[in-house]
């Protein structure tokens, strides 16, 4: 799928698109070569067994993560990971199971969600330190996180 500046989900002719509509999504070749918009995304659904946690707010402009951001990407096996739209934040991607997502928002304006199920994430394909291009199981790590 593609998506606006404000990152809602676009069909590839341009309408909008639906996180519960299947039928309104694309593969990945129309997407690309659509012109829809301003770069693509993905629907995460349950059945696809992939999920994403998005970091925000955890990048300094010097590429310093915060403390317990550090200590998430610690924990991970490798995993594919990309810079988010706003430079300052994270998208880690892998294998799991989730239905029901979280959000949890950090005292000083960072936070995590994490989300397997019925999201959009707009996605920027900016390597985050050379991460690998294969998604990890993320399973035992999730009950930590919901």
């Amino acid at each position: 799928m593609r998506w606006s500046e404000r990152k809602v989900p676009l069909r590839t002719d341009s309408k909008f698109a639906s996180v519960t509509d299947p039928s309104s999504w694309s593969d990945y070749g129309a997407a690309v070569r659509s012109q829809a918009g301003v770069g693509l995304g993905y629907v995460l659904t349950v059945a696809d067994d992939i999920l994403c946690i998005d970091l925000d707010h955890v990048l300094a402009a010097d590429g310093a993560l915060e403390p317990w951001a550090a200590d998430l990407l610690a924990r991970l096996p490798e995993t594919f990971i990309e810079v988010s739209h706003s430079g300052a934040g994270l998208h880690i991607w892998g294998r799991g199971s989730l239905k029901n997502g979280r959000r949890i928002a950090m005292p000083n304006g960072s936070g995590l969600e994490v989300y397997g199920d019925r999201r959009y994430i707009a996605m920027t394909g900016k390597v985050w330190r050379n991460s690998p291009s294969v998604l990890a199981d993320l399973s035992e790590l999730l009950p930590a996180l919901i």
